[in-house]
């Protein structure tokens, strides 16, 4: 088989970030930010 059959496709040309790194430590921080408001309002 050729290697390029065996690669993932990971899909970054749908993300807005360059990394991946970045990306995820964005979501963290939303994710952070969503549970700190739903903390506060109820």
């Amino acid at each position: 088989m050729n290697k390029d059959e065996n690669e993932f496709d990971r899909g970054t040309a749908l993300s807005i970030f360059n990394s991946d790194r970045r990306e995820d430590f964005m979501a963290l921080i939303l994710a952070l930010v969503v549970a700190l408001f739903v903390y506060l309002a109820y």
